[in-house]
């Protein structure tokens, strides 16, 4: 893949929606949350007042409404800016 964010900005993969409830319902996919965490894929060099803390492999938890939804090759993927990205898990 040939994409790179610029300065504070994060391109993260979001993680797969949970199929099943713990009592093992099926949840259909209208009815499926956003998941809220993801692994970053690729980030920006930072900018001279932010440097960036987050890297590649991290896995991350983010805000419900952060970042802008892309897809590349099949996938979606999300890029937002760092303090989108409320921590490192």
């Amino acid at each position: 893949m040939n994409i790179k964010p610029l300065a504070d900005r994060v391109l993260v993969k979001p993680a797969a929606a949970e199929e099943k409830t713990v009592s093992g319902i099926i949840i259909p996919d209208s009815a499926k949350e956003k998941p809220l965490k993801g692994e970053v894929i690729a980030t920006g060099n930072g900018t001279k007042d932010e440097e960036m803390v987050v890297k590649k492999g991290d896995n991350v938890l983010y805000g419900k409404y952060a970042g802008t939804e892309i897809e590349l090759e099949g996938t979606t993927y999300l890029i937002m800016r760092q303090s989108d990205i409320l921590a490192i898990i």
